[in-house]
């Protein structure tokens, strides 16, 4: 910046300004006579943020950009130019800048220092009243940018929230749809075995009867790690037993749908040692593919339960009511759409959910974003063959639910950060920094508490609802 000599020429360049208009030359020259002429070249601040703020700045040739830090990112509010008149005006409380001014080509300004506003008033209140108006159009415009900005950060903050939310169950859909794909274009080759089997509609009417009652028995079927391993050993010795390949395929099919061995051995006896084989693949075909539609229904739920959250949080003026709702229901839910997750690394799931859990006042659909997010979160933290375990209990009057992994942990110094908007700790283009922040507004709409205690190998999130009545 450099002082410059006053020259003849910057009366008539005020007069042509439209503030000035009206405006006698006595009042102008008054003003340029208290003011300094200075000179920004290119890339120069005018002011950065946290200086005080004494002059009244008048552009009179050039323009600087201003920009704005927050949470680390700098974000531009516009350009001022020639004619611009900012800084500090009569009347004005400003006492320092919040944001950095940068000239973009070489500017020229006359700057009065506020020690000469009170002399102003006695010298032209036509200039002074000139000034005033340019103050309360600066108000104006600010608050209509400010609005405007509220209203698109808003906006950014539920279109993140929206994707992040919506990925889970559109890749669940995805991954379920191609899959349910290949099981179709596989099923010719096994139903040639199928319709070379000599079983009469009597023996499959009693087939079918088992088959039925296993699938609707599955939805509430809820069994520890252990159970299920024991299970899928049975199962297996039992199809290497009877001379059927690829048994473990089968057994896990069978396990997630109640199958027994009790329920094998019967259907043995059912249709004859001929069709064990044909008739254990075409079981496993019918249960894998019910499945699959089954967890593509969910997804799709999940989806429409999700754009009717966005909905209510748009319109929560509304007064939408809350529900009863059964926690373990939507915990279920959830672990069954990210079933893949847990597969892909190998995770253990240990599940401790409390008999006849009290039900709370809530809305489920915003519930099941709780439970993903963590969830999802958990197993991201989590090596290959790491474990997690789901906690839910009644505390007094309260319901529990504890979400364990025994990842690497969350540093100290970052604790206090987690649920921040747009805060993560995952590599770019890996997350939004929406989730934790989503949990946060859900649990505090639901008026209840949640809490993280990390140290290496054991982060817990702890979620205390209040009991629906």
């Amino acid at each position: 910046m450099k002082i410059l000599p006053k020259t003849a020429d910057l009366l008539p360049i005020l007069q042509s300004f439209e503030t000035f208009e009206g405006i006698s030359s006595e009042a102008l020259q008054w003003m340029i006579d208290q003011s300094e002429y200075k000179f920004y070249d290119t890339g120069e601040h005018l002011f950065r943020p946290g200086e005080a703020v004494d002059q009244m700045q008048i552009i009179l040739k050039g323009r600087y950009v201003v920009r704005w830090e927050q949470k680390g990112q700098s974000r531009e509010l516009g350009v001022w130019e020639t004619g611009n008149i900012t800084g500090v005006l009569p009347f004005s409380r400003m006492k320092e800048t919040r944001a950095a001014g940068q000239a973009l080509e070489p500017t020229y300004t006359l700057e009065l220092h506020k020690q000469f506003f009170i002399e102003m008033v006695n010298v032209s209140y036509e200039l002074t009243q000139a000034l005033v108006a340019v103050m309360s159009d600066r108000v104006r415009d600010f608050t209509t940018m400010q609005f405007q900005n509220e209203k698109l950060m808003a906006l950014g903050k539920l279109s993140a929230g929206l994707a992040h939310e919506l990925n889970n169950p559109a890749s669940a859909m995805v991954r379920n749809a191609e899959e349910l794909y290949k099981k179709i274009h596989a099923s010719p080759e096994k139903f040639k075995s199928v319709i070379t089997m000599r079983i009469t509609p009597e023996q499959t009417d009693q087939v079918n009867a088992i088959l039925f009652a296993r699938i609707k028995n599955a939805k509430g079927l809820d069994i520890s790690l252990m159970e299920r391993e024991e299970r899928m050993d049975d199962i297996t010795d039992w199809l290497e037993d009877h001379a059927i390949e690829n048994g473990e395929d089968i057994a896990e099919t069978f396990v997630d749908f109640g199958v027994t061995v009790e329920d094998l051995d019967h259907i043995h006896d059912i249709v004859g040692s001929a069709a064990t084989a044909p008739i254990m693949w075409w079981l496993e075909s019918t249960l894998s593919l019910e499945n699959l539609v089954s967890e593509i229904q969910e997804a799709s739920n999940r989806i429409s339960k999700l754009v009717k959250s966005i909905k209510d949080y748009s319109h929560m003026d509304r007064g939408i009511a809350m529900e009863s709702v059964d926690i373990h229901e939507g915990l279920r839910s959830t672990l069954t759409m990210l079933k893949h997750k847990f597969k892909s690394k190998n995770i253990q799931l240990v599940k401790n959910l409390a008999p006849e859990l009290p039900k709370v006042n809530g809305f489920a659909g915003e519930l099941n974003q709780v439970w993903t997010n963590l969830v999802v979160n958990a197993i991201d933290a989590m090596e290959q063959g790491g474990t997690l375990t789901i906690n839910t209990f009644p505390d007094r009057e309260y319901v529990r639910v504890d979400i364990t992994d025994n990842g690497s942990g969350i540093p100290e110094d970052i604790q206090t950060r987690i649920f921040e908007p747009f805060f993560t700790t995952k590599a770019m283009g890996e997350g939004t920094g929406m989730g934790l922040d989503i949990v946060k507004k859900i649990m505090n709409r639901h008026k209840a508490e949640i809490e993280v205690d990390s140290q290496p190998g054991k982060t817990t999130f702890s979620l205390c609802f209040p009991a629906g009545l």
